[in-house]
């Protein structure tokens, strides 16, 4: 049989060293061992192999409570030591609700250690409720590692939205940019439609080949209109929601690709419709002004133009002005 030398041989002697002195524990004095040898036998075992992560102040610790739609929620927790080396059930979350005045003293424990995953305590809806403030504690082997409170409306994150799709409403006269309609549904598990949790969505978008997201006010609505993008770029578009006049957004939604269609570089007639309507319209008044104002401004020169005087007839003999005076005279003698 060869020896194990060097510094992992050393290592893992400690170790089976360490387990060794806790066996003998327990086989004389009838009792599991102490979590003082178990947490020394962690160390060594994470010395012999690094990728075994423990948490480093060495006590369980609570990570998260989450509610997804204000009618269920988890809480979860970290390990103190890795869970291989504790034993079963020795990591327990307790909790009291305050349902009158005064707080119930009764530490009730979880009612499910499975639904939610590892390291997690599930309450389904017969165990929620709403305004009523929550106190959870972690044991570990019988004593008190941590411990919060809270109410259910503050530890809302609704799940991502779903269903993101895109329209296009319309691209500019140069063919340059385009501006399109967003729209998604609500979490699946969200009662909006009856209002018992009003969502307001932050919709974000960037460039595929970017690293900074653009943020878009949030709406209550499930669809957003999305200006000047332009043609020749794609584009992703991602959605969360929060509980309305809430801070704590949930989980972004599946990236929503956006490509838009792709337009020649330089407009043709197709491409860059001309307003003739417009051209029209504006060219017969500017024309109808200028013709009044030179109707009133040049008024006698222009009827001289259009209605010229008739030239009187010219006889030769015949004096023009002796013949007003005789037409006169005729006139006064024919009157009675």
């Amino acid at each position: 049989m060869r020896c194990i030398v060097g510094p992992t041989g050393m290592d893992l002697w400690q170790l089976l060293l360490t387990l060794a002195v806790a066996g003998s524990s327990d086989a004389f004095s009838g009792s599991p061992a102490t979590p003082a040898i178990l947490v020394r036998a962690s160390q060594s075992l994470q010395r012999v192999h690094p990728g075994l992560e423990t948490n480093s102040s060495g006590k369980p610790k609570f990570t998260k409570c989450r509610s997804p739609e204000l009618e269920t929620f988890s809480c979860h927790w970290t390990d103190g030591v890795h869970h291989g080396l504790q034993s079963p059930g020795s990591i327990q979350l307790f909790y009291i609700r305050r349902s009158t005045q005064e707080w119930t003293q009764e530490w009730k424990e979880c009612p499910d250690y499975v639904s939610a995953g590892e390291n997690s305590c599930y309450f389904n809806s017969s165990y929620t409720s709403i305004w009523i403030p929550y106190c959870i504690k972690l044991t570990s082997n019988g004593d008190t590692v941590d411990q919060k409170c809270f109410s259910v409306e503050e530890i809302v994150q609704p799940d991502p939205p779903i269903g993101l799709n895109w329209t296009l409403l319309n691209i500019s006269l140069t063919g340059i940019h385009a501006d399109i309609q967003v729209r998604w549904e609500p979490p699946p598990n969200a009662d909006v439609q009856k209002g018992w949790i009003v969502l307001e969505y932050e919709l974000q978008y960037k460039e595929v080949n970017e690293t900074q997201w653009k943020m878009m006010d949030p709406v209550l609505s499930t669809s957003v209109p999305v200006y000047s993008l332009r043609l020749d770029k794609e584009y992703e578009v991602r959605v969360r929601s929060r509980q309305r006049n809430s801070e704590k957004y949930g989980e972004f939604s599946e990236v929503l690709f956006v490509t838009l269609p792709q337009m020649r570089p330089f407009a043709c007639e197709e491409d860059f419709r001309f307003p003739w309507f417009l051209f029209i319209i504006f060219g017969t008044f500017g024309l109808m002004v200028t013709l009044f104002l030179c109707i009133f401004s040049k008024q006698q020169r222009i009827k001289m133009l259009i209605l010229p005087p008739v030239p009187v007839p010219k006889i030769k003999g015949i004096d023009p002005d002796l013949l007003k005076v005789n037409v006169n005279l005729n006139d006064a003698s024919l009157r009675p």
